[in-house]
């Protein structure tokens, strides 16, 4: 595809004011902290899962092996109990939005003797590291609670900073100039449509998918039908995951109109994403709000 015209071309896309664009963050990198006081005992914490994705609970003390219950266990790939830590993948089997209760007793019996842990399944995203802790915490607990708020605070400043910019940027190639999108080498585009493959299980397929590349940004322009059921289906969030586990921070999701059934549906998705972390192959997952019906591409790349 010619420069010029790409970058015209995804300047519409991202700064159409007619069109209905929905947002999503992808999930920050590090382990998640969860403190438990002596009264926390029957309190359920929710912790996402998700099929085929590894979770792990690193706890502070011992587990008692035999106080390790489980909803459902069947339906997880691998339930791995250590001494003082637990891998959970849940299969195929598990379906968005199910929940499955796993209860933990400590060994060393002092409060709380035991933690309660809501599993939440979703499509795409997992609790990749979850730290649970129920001893006093140490000086260095609070340093490195303070250093990771720190560094959330500066990451919404950035990410308010850059939206109040594209509110008060014009359109189409000015407004990817205004932004910082844009270079004068342009926009980089691919098709990519026979190099993708698709899961046979998705509630759509694509017919065509062509992927964009600018100044630390990239995008995807995904043409989909072939819908499995009778509801209409619309696109409330996206992933895009490497080989390597890295997950790019999607910006927006924009659907053209709800795809229905015998319909053709297209969207496109924005990513940001430096030249270095733009190296592919990418997995691609969408879902819709529910989470129940959701479209997975495999092999992606970007110019």
């Amino acid at each position: 595809m010619h420069a010029t015209s790409a970058v015209v071309f995804l300047g519409l896309l991202l700064f159409a004011g007619g069109a209905a664009a929905q947002g999503n963050t992808a999930s920050g990198g590090g382990a998640r902290r969860i403190e438990l006081g002596p009264d926390d005992s029957g309190a359920l914490v929710e912790v996402a899962v998700s099929p085929g994705l590894s979770t792990m609970l690193l706890f502070d003390s011992e587990l008692a092996q035999e106080g390790v219950d489980l909803d459902e266990r069947g339906v997880f790939s691998i339930v791995d109990v250590g001494r003082m830590t637990m891998r959970l993948v849940p299969s195929a089997k598990v379906i968005p939005g199910e929940k499955f209760r796993l209860s933990v007793r400590f060994r060393d019996g002092a409060a709380p003797p035991s933690a309660s842990i809501l599993l939440t399944a979703h499509p795409a995203r997992a609790d990749t590291v979850v730290e649970v802790y129920r001893n006093t915490r140490t000086v260095e607990s609070y340093r490195q609670e303070t250093k990771e708020a720190r560094a959330e605070a500066q990451r919404c400043q950035e990410e308010s900073a850059r939206l109040v910019s594209e509110h008060g940027a014009p359109g189409g190639l000015a407004g990817l100039l205004a932004v910082g999108g844009v270079d004068v080498n342009g926009v980089a585009g691919r098709d990519v449509t026979k190099t993708i493959s698709s899961d046979s299980k998705s509630a759509l397929q694509p017919f065509k998918v062509q992927s964009y590349r600018s100044t630390g940004r990239v995008a995807l322009e995904v043409f989909l039908t072939g819908l499995r059921g009778d509801q209409p289906w619309t696109a409330k969030g996206a992933a895009l995951r490497g080989l390597q586990g890295t997950e790019l921070k999607v910006l927006r999701v924009w659907q053209e109109s709800p795809i229905a059934s015998g319909g053709i549906g297209r969207l496109v998705v924005e990513a940001e994403a430096s030249a270095e972390s733009a190296r592919g192959p990418f997995s691609f997952k969408l879902w819709e709000a529910d989470g129940q019906r959701t479209v997975t591409i495999s092999n992606v790349t970007f110019p």
